[in-house]
């Protein structure tokens, strides 16, 4: 059976620079296991094939129930001088949110 990561979870994005952050917290501790599982970088990297450019490096914070993303080469040099429309970063969280995922 698929989901969509939005059932199990919420997410915040944002950025540094030309890297943008994306953070996954379950809603429930017990789906934790099954993002942690499920939502790797490699698997990040290619949802997000064509817009992330660089790396995807994922940090696993299970004392909050939550894995954090950085997307390198993503934002077009960041804020200030990226001609994207999302420059920041700011929507990725909610893209990211309808990734399906085996439950």
């Amino acid at each position: 059976m698929k989901i969509q990561l939005k059932e199990i979870c919420h997410g915040r994005s944002g950025d540094k620079g030309d890297a943008a952050n994306i953070g996954l917290i379950a809603y429930k501790k017990e789906d934790y296991e099954l993002i942690r599982k499920e939502v790797t970088a490699e698997k990040v990297k290619k949802f997000f094939e064509g817009i992330c450019e660089g790396e995807v490096i994922r940090y696993e914070m299970p004392n909050i129930s939550a894995l954090n993303f950085i997307l390198n080469n993503t934002l077009g040099g960041g804020g200030t001088v990226s001609l994207k429309l999302d420059a920041q970063g700011k929507t990725l969280a909610s893209a990211l949110l309808k990734m399906e995922i085996d439950k």
